[in-house]
């Protein structure tokens, strides 16, 4: 992955799946009864074929996955697991869900979701937002609550939405208590981030 993914520059970049693989091992010291053999190659193994960079494919990353998982020969229970954390850990819209069912999966997807927020949240934020060409904000364009993955998938806002849309959400949408004490300080600092932003929006403070 570090070979793949170096030197990306959209936020999906090594350092991404480093700090969730480190997140996913913290949560997962906390968590009783976790496979972390499972959770470790789901977290290193999550954005191989992300949607966004698939022209919006969801079977792109499961199947990558499963050919590398295939070629060192892992156990098939095991490879169905990843593939299937890996297709359902997308964040989908504020008006959908995105249940996991086993405690790795959870674990997963929390430690994903920690690395969308706080500061490094921000920075990827934007770091998307110009990757894809859009506005920083225009407050001509409201926020969309989409209530489907296609509607979510084919917004073009800017990315001060972006925060609206899905960021200031994650908090209330993670599954363990660690993540939640760990997002606490992290959702405040997007809080306060955001306020300041637009009390300099105008230009005149």
């Amino acid at each position: 992955m570090k070979g793949i993914l170096s030197g990306e520059g959209s936020g999906h970049d090594w350092w991404h799946i480093y700090r969730v693989w480190k997140n996913a091992q913290h949560i997962a010291s906390k968590e009783n009864g976790a496979n972390l053999y499972t959770v470790e190659l789901a977290a290193l193994l999550h954005d191989i074929g992300d949607h966004k960079f698939h022209n919006g494919d969801e079977t792109v990353g499961p199947r990558l996955v499963r050919e590398w998982l295939e070629s060192i020969e892992v156990e098939e229970e095991t490879i169905q697991h990843i593939c299937t954390i890996i297709n359902d850990l997308s964040y989908k819209g504020a008006g959908t869900s995105s249940a996991m069912h086993t405690l790795e999966g959870r674990i997963v997807q929390d430690a994903d979701r920690l690395d969308a927020i706080g500061a490094i949240g921000i920075a990827r934020a934007f770091a998307y937002g110009g990757h894809k060409g859009r506005e920083l904000h225009n407050p001509d364009i409201s926020p969309v609550h989409h209530d489907s993955f296609e509607s979510y998938k084919s917004s073009t806002g800017p990315t001060i939405n972006h925060f609206y849309e899905k960021l200031l959400l994650l908090k209330d949408r993670l599954h363990t208590p660690t993540a939640r004490a760990m997002a606490a300080g992290r959702h405040q600092f997007m809080e306060d981030f955001l306020k300041q932003f637009f009390t300099e929006w105008e230009g005149v403070k």
